[in-house]
């Protein structure tokens, strides 16, 4: 699986991470729907270093399509509100 972290790149992820993946996402919609900027910051931080750390850089001279896409270490509730599907930044 390529999971793109925006304005940061591409990484490689082994289907199992999604796992571990999801339990941070759901903390990122409770934040904002609780609209808790600490919670949601705390979250997302962890969501990206999660990825950082289980994943390896992709190719970046690569063309391929990334599965998943999530947004900057610095994006906001509201720009992540906008982002979140009905399973979260991350189905399943």
């Amino acid at each position: 699986m390529i999971v793109r972290i925006l304005g940061e790149g591409q990484y490689d992820l082994a289907d199992h991470a999604l796992d571990a993946l999801n339990g941070l996402d759901n903390q990122i919609e409770r934040a904002i729907e609780s609209g808790d900027e600490v919670m949601f910051r705390l979250a997302l931080e962890g969501l990206l270093a999660a990825v950082r750390s289980s994943g390896t850089h992709h190719d970046p001279d690569s063309l391929d399509e990334s599965d998943l896409i999530l947004p900057p270490p610095d994006a906001t509730i509201d720009e992540v509100r906008e982002l979140l599907g009905d399973d979260g930044l991350i189905p399943g």
